[in-house]
């Protein structure tokens, strides 16, 4: 089941849910993200959610616990367990595209909660840094869906 809202800017990307929890009567999700050079969320964990990434263009880093960062291309698939800290970062000199799959899936409803339609099948325009009332209310909204922030952008697991 496609989005019915269609792409959404989910902070510096271009997202599109692929698959909902609601469609799979709560057993998981997938989501499609697009991200620019460079992109890197929080540290984070979830704590009701395993998480899968399958890149589909390009080449990312993941951080995923105190394993060594993997990197993958194309046809890579990383794997984060519920209550692992984890984070990536897209390595390519162009944009990466992947999945996310997501069990039982409420990654797919913070996402949505998060993100705005798009104005254009495209990567939003660059955003500067966010505010600390923007900090506070996504830290609100990401422990409503059962996500917990661990650290700014660039911070690594330990």
């Amino acid at each position: 089941m496609v989005d019915p809202t269609g792409p959404r800017w989910f902070f510096a990307n271009l997202v599109q849910v692929k698959l909902s929890q609601a469609a799979t009567g709560g057993a998981m999700s997938i989501v499609e993200l697009v991200g620019p050079t460079g992109d890197m969320p929080p540290l984070h964990l979830h704590r009701t959610d395993d998480e899968a990434w399958y890149v589909l263009e390009g080449e990312m880093s993941f951080y995923v616990g105190n394993e060594q960062p993997i990197r993958v291309s194309a046809g890579g698939l990383v794997f984060g367990p519920t209550g692992v800290p984890h984070t990536y970062r897209v390595e390519s000199s162009t944009p990466a595209r992947w999945l996310a799959l997501c069990t039982p899936g409420d990654f797919e409803r913070f996402v949505v909660a998060a993100s705005h339609p798009a104005d254009r099948a495209e990567l939003p325009p660059p955003q500067g840094p966010p505010t600390e009332e923007q900090i506070a209310a996504i830290t609100t909204l990401a422990a409503q869906h059962h996500i917990e922030l661990l650290g700014p952008p660039g911070t690594l697991p330990v």
